[in-house]
This record gives structure tokens, sequence and C-alpha cells, in this order.
């Protein structure tokens, strides 16, 4: 089933190829990979509802393991992207597109918001340093990988 979906995704991405330029197939692949990434987002938020335990509830877990995941992503795809053989459309997808969409920088913000707004100071100086820290080292980590 899942060589089906390829097929029509090639299909579809050579079939746009030829109807419009190179500035909106770069679009094409942004938004299939934000798309992609968004949704792969979403799972992790409904998967990490079935380990959550009631005295960690408060803690936005989900948004940190996309982010530190997203930015060890983005480092892996960025560094490797030549020796892999990767197309700069490829790239496109996968960082810009994927990463762009799987990363939630945006969550992190409004979350850390709630955090400061509800008195919770510590959880959300906890927060804030380790997405931080673990999105840094979690690039650092996929740039040395490579050497």
């Amino acid at each position: 089933m899942r060589n089906h979906y390829r097929i029509l995704l090639y299909l579809f991405v050579e079939t746009i190829k030829y109807v419009i330029t190179e500035v909106e197939m770069n679009l094409v692949y942004v938004f299939i990979g934000g798309g992609a990434g968004a949704v792969l987002r979403y799972l992790v938020s409904e998967g990490w509802k079935h380990f959550q335990v009631s005295s960690i509830t408060m803690f936005p877990w989900p948004t940190l393991i996309v982010n530190v995941l997203g930015c060890f992503l983005i480092g892996l795809f960025y560094t490797n992207s030549a020796q892999w053989g990767m197309s700069a459309e490829v790239r496109l997808l996968l960082t810009t597109g994927l990463c762009g969409g799987f990363t939630t920088f945006s969550t992190l913000g409004w979350e850390s918001l709630n955090l400061l707004r509800s008195g919770m100071y510590g959880t959300f100086a906890l927060y804030v340093t380790l997405s931080m820290v673990l999105g840094i080292c979690a690039a650092l980590i996929a740039v040395l990988i490579k050497s």
C-alpha cells in the first residue's frame, strides 16, 4: 500500500514540474514536507497521551520531543545531504518543509507563556532551557555523526 502512495506522489510531482516554474515547484516541495511534518507532530502529541503520567501532565513533553528531534533531523539533513546524494529539492522538502512543519517554536512560545501565567516558574525555566540546550545539542550531534 505504501508503494501506491509513493507512486502517486511521484506522478503528482512529475506532472506538476511541467506546469509551474522552479520557484512554484519549490513551494510544492515545502508544502508536501510541511504537511507531513505537521501530521507527524500531531501523531507525537496524540501518542504521548498514552504515556502521560498525572504528575507530569503540565510539562509540555510532546513539544519538547518534536523540537529536539527536529533540531537533530535538520542537522542530519543539512550535514549529510551531499554525501547521501540528496537533491536541492529533496533537501528543501526535508528541511524547510518537514522539519519546519514538525517543529513548533510558536507552540513553545505559547506553552511557555502559559506556564508563566500559571505561576509555574520552575517548570517554565526548565522547559525553555531544555528546549534550547537539547535542541542545539541535537543539531550538534547530527553534525558530529558525519565526522
